[in-house]
């Protein structure tokens, strides 16, 4: 069985992204980088919003990583190898192999895919993030914590959602990103 597991970016003061929708205070470096694909490496399917699918749809050109750091080129191998579900209700087809689109986020179509999967399965933009740790479908919270203040905007982790959670690994990185695991 996988497990389901929310993994974002966020800035110390909780946000995926500022007020205008920028996030490029998130750029992981080359150490994060390595560190994440190895997280990864696992996922046999990534679950999306229409936002972050748009956002990661990029991993999906071979050729753009051709000359890209060793991190980002294994990354997109990893990406590209993985299912991906992308919850829209205007997206009509895939620009990416091994996509469907689902147009509503169902948790127990969710709670159905994690008890027939080998393995794991990461859910990732914060709206539906937040759909599902409302639903009670996520097992996991991975969180990278960069040492930025953006004042606003996007938050990681919804609003009206009380879960108890318990440490299961903390690490600190080279250029003060804190990569914090929790079971829920």
């Amino acid at each position: 069985m996988g497990k389901l597991i929310y993994s974002a970016i966020a800035s110390l003061d909780g946000y995926v992204a500022d007020e205008e929708g920028n996030f490029e205070w998130a750029a992981p470096g080359e150490e994060v980088h390595a560190f994440v694909n190895e997280l990864e490496r696992p996922v046999g399917t990534y679950l999306y919003g229409r936002r972050m699918y748009d956002t990661m749809a990029g991993w999906g050109d071979t050729a753009a990583f051709a000359g890209a750091s060793r991190a980002m080129g294994d990354f997109a191998e990893i990406w590209q190898a993985a299912d991906k579900i992308v919850y829209s209700r205007t997206l009509q087809t895939a620009r990416t192999p091994r996509t469907r689109i689902e147009s509503e986020f169902d948790p127990g179509a969710v709670r159905e895919l994690k008890s027939s999967s080998e393995r794991d399965i990461t859910i990732g933009g914060a709206e539906i993030a937040g759909q599902a740790l409302a639903a009670g479908v996520v097992d996991e919270l991975a969180l990278f914590l960069h040492a930025v203040i953006v004042g606003g905007g996007s938050r990681a982790l919804p609003e009206g959602v009380h879960l108890a959670l318990e440490l299961l690994e903390e690490r600190r990185f080279g250029n003060g990103v804190v990569y914090l695991r929790y079971r829920v």
